[in-house]
């Protein structure tokens, strides 16, 4: 597929490296001439110095052949018109990021469609719901949901108090034949394992596991959680993120919201009902300790510093706090942060990456999450009339190495994978797979 990013940045940088692994061709359109210079000396990818809102920058970057056109600059005005000026060039789809949530109604929708405009992703307003899960779900810390819920992806780190350390996923399959989740990966000392029978779950482990709604309780208790109530959450930064996450945690739970920036807390102040907003510096310990940080049940760090979230976060922690969730912008920090028992991280690149990523496949992808410091993803597949995957039973799908089907929804009902079970026409089929598998896979579901 020839793509063209518009970026300004990270986002745009990082959404390239992933498509790229699929061996799409793809055009880099950003007004940083020396970071792309350092790009260019570090891939093959093919950049344009300039405004993407420019036709000639848009015309001389391929728009008018271009099979997607996504625009993620930090500006909405730029990512729409540039959209805009795309698809009248000829553009065949083009995906618009925004931060201003208005767009985002039916009714905008629709009028955007009309311009021109196909898609539309809001990292932040996403980042938010995903706070909220990770706030009514203390124990996991990541979770997707495909077809509504209807199954889950949870990641959990195994410790000592979990059921199952020492056992192979066969020994748990035989004492507990009826289980209604499926563990699809380990994560341990910085590798990713695709388990097989044999494989041993052992202490710090984390362990992807697709389940059904009514697996959740079990799940847990074989893992050794116990459910934490949340009632007063501390905010730390009142951007995008913080404001959306108050504006859902206020109507249930206690709400602080700390935020340096005078004008910013009177807005914030204003626009939410129930939050006590605080103006002031949250890096100073002083100030935490005084508004309470060691009474709360969570925290959640959103500001714009990866290292003042991180060390909010690990003070929290030290104070005793049940639940931290730093926003964490740069990658290679994930690693680092699970590494001091941060696991709960929220990553707008990769938020970004998952939503636009679907509209690059061939075969028909409901969803897609990209995984916080693992490189893999877990895709779900549609499956296509007469595709592979519906022609043998689960057992005997010519499966790609490094992939795994987890779970399968049909209508209202969900399946945990199993051997002998017969994949259909239109089921969704949630699959986890590493990056260099995902193209073959595609192959199966088309």
């Amino acid at each position: 597929m020839n793509i063209i990013i518009a970026g300004d940045g990270e986002v745009g940088f990082h959404l390239a490296k992933i498509l790229s692994v699929e061996n799409h061709h793809i055009t880099i359109v950003d007004p940083h001439h020396e970071l792309l210079k350092l790009l260019e000396s570090q891939t093959d990818l093919v950049t344009f110095a300039g405004d993407s809102t420019s036709m000639k920058v848009l015309l001389k970057a391929g728009v008018h052949d271009c099979d997607l056109l996504i625009s993620v600059v930090h500006d909405d005005a730029i990512n729409l018109v540039t959209c805009m000026l795309g698809k009248k060039i000829g553009a065949k789809r083009t995906i618009a990021r925004v931060n201003n949530t208005e767009y985002l109604t039916d009714d905008s929708k629709a009028l955007m469609a009309s311009l021109g405009i196909d898609a539309m992703v809001c990292p932040e307003r996403i980042a938010a719901k995903e706070v909220l899960k990770l706030l009514n779900q203390t124990v996991a810390t990541e979770i997707f949901d495909f077809s509504e819920g209807k199954l889950s992806l949870f990641l959990l780190r195994l410790d000592e108090d979990c059921r199952v350390l020492g056992k192979s996923l066969d020994e748990v399959a035989k004492e507990y034949p009826r289980l209604n989740f499926r563990a699809v990966a380990i994560h341990r000392n910085s590798e990713t394992i695709l388990p097989k029978g044999q494989d041993s779950f052992i202490y710090g482990d984390l362990a992807y596991v697709i389940t059904k709604p009514d697996g959740i309780d079990h799940l847990l208790e074989l893992a050794g959680k116990k459910k934490v109530e949340v009632k007063r959450v501390m905010i730390i930064g009142g951007g995008r993120i913080g404001r959306k996450t108050a504006r859902r945690l206020e109507k249930n739970m206690q709400v602080k919201l700390i935020d340096r920036d005078k004008e910013r807390c009177m807005s914030l102040a204003e626009s939410l009902e129930n939050t006590l907003v605080i103006n002031a510096d949250a890096r100073d310990v002083d100030v935490l300790e005084s508004e309470g940080i060691r009474e709360m049940d969570a925290v959640v760090a959103v500001t714009d510093s990866n290292e003042t979230n991180m060390f909010i976060c690990l003070l929290a922690k030290r104070y005793g706090v049940k639940k931290v969730i730093p926003l964490v912008e740069n990658i290679d920090f994930i690693d680092i942060a699970q590494n001091l028992g941060i696991e709960a991280i929220i990553n707008k690149k990769l938020i970004a990456a998952s939503y636009i990523a679907r509209f690059t496949m061939h075969a028909e992808v409901a969803s897609i999450k990209c995984l916080n410091g693992v490189d893999a993803e877990v895709l779900e597949f549609v499956a296509a009339r007469n595709s592979v995957v519906t022609k043998y039973l689960i057992k005997d799908i010519p499966m790609v190495k490094d992939s795994i089907i987890g779970g399968i929804i049909r209508g209202e009902i969900s399946y945990i994978a199993v051997g002998n079970f017969q994949i259909e026409e239109g089921d969704n089929v949630v699959v986890f797979a590493m990056p260099h598998a995902i193209k073959k896979i595609e192959q199966l579901f088309s």
